[in-house]
């Protein structure tokens, strides 16, 4: 078979090769590029006699799925797949698998350092220090004893609840179909009691239908003024525009956000680039050293399960 990787997975090439060995001694031929095909026609040069095709978050609407035209297995190297057009891939006989999971620590991390920096007002502090300042005006709170609101409790939230344990935090969470995991980690709540008990809301559910613009105007205006909100989920699972109302006029806070409507860069004229306390960075949850190389070996070994006949983290299954 042929095995083409589309795009760089942020990891040396000698991992690369070391992942591939085995399909090259076992016959197949696998390509890996160091860039992206930015139009459906390079794409397809790269890709379109590929039987099955890996990546990461490259976007994957329909006209660009429709150039891997030999493709019937694609391994995505990311926890997400709304960016790969789910009906095309069931029209074209396409199984999707993700590679869910290699991020865990790298994104609870992220979130707790948001909460750690917001808390004690890191940012502002270090301006402060650099301008001969004091620290009037920057002392903050402790992440002891706050309660917080984990909204999704799969592998990662649970991950962020076992870190928020040991600083000695209340973990209450929101999940449709919790695990026992979670049920061991913190307390079931629905979602408006969620809002309004927290002192720190962290979103860790995916991007679907039913959580797109799950965050608006109606649950920030639940949330205490003293509450913080940390996203390192999806952008368009909360309202931009709303929640920097919500920082402006003092009704929350403070806000974490790494994740937008679009991947960055960002255009200056965002609401949340210029929100008040409101801590910004560019996606950069997932991203870490050691992710990267665990989210290559999830997708590589995704490869290996379907050519063994045995399909594992299958999120779209093949129509024919």
């Amino acid at each position: 078979m042929k095995i083409v990787l589309i795009e760089p997975l942020s990891v040396d090439l000698a991992v690369i090769e070391r992942l591939a060995r085995p399909w090259r001694a076992a016959g197949h031929s696998f390509v890996a590029y160091d860039s992206r095909a930015e139009d459906p026609a390079e794409l397809r040069r790269r890709a379109g006699d590929a039987d099955i095709v890996l990546e990461g978050n490259q976007p994957l609407p329909a006209e660009m799925l429709r150039q891997l035209s030999a493709c019937r297995y694609l391994s995505v190297g990311f926890s997400g797949i709304d960016h790969v057009d789910a009906e095309t891939a069931r029209q074209m006989g396409i199984t999707v698998s993700n590679s869910a999971g290699y991020a865990d620590d790298s994104v609870a991390e992220l979130a707790l350092g948001m909460m750690l920096s917001l808390l004690r007002n890191i940012g502002p502090a270090d301006a402060a220090c650099k301008a001969g300042r004091t620290k009037d005006g920057l002392v903050g709170r402790e992440l002891r004893g706050k309660t917080v609101g984990i909204v999704g409790m799969g592998a990662c939230g649970c991950r962020l609840a076992e870190i928020l344990q040991v600083f000695g935090c209340r973990v209450i969470f929101y999940a449709p179909r919790p695990s026992e995991r979670a049920m061991q980690l913190g307390l079931q709540v629905e979602l408006p009691a969620l809002f309004r008990e927290a002192d720190i809301i962290s979103l860790h559910c995916p991007l679907t239908e039913q959580t797109r613009g799950l965050v608006g105007k109606d649950l920030l205006a639940q949330m205490k003024p003293s509450a913080i909100l940390i996203n390192t989920a999806r952008g368009p699972i909360v309202d931009s525009a709303a929640l920097a109302e919500a920082l402006n006029s003092g009704r929350i806070a403070g806000a974490g956000v790494d994740v937008y409507e679009t991947e960055p860069p960002i255009s200056p004229e965002h609401p949340l680039l210029q929100a008040r306390n409101c801590l910004t960075t560019p996606h950069v949850a997932f991203a870490s050293a050691e992710s990267m190389v665990k989210r290559a070996e999830i997708a590589f070994g995704n490869v290996d399960a379907y050519l063994a006949g045995k399909p594992r983290n299958v999120k779209i299954a093949a129509s024919r």
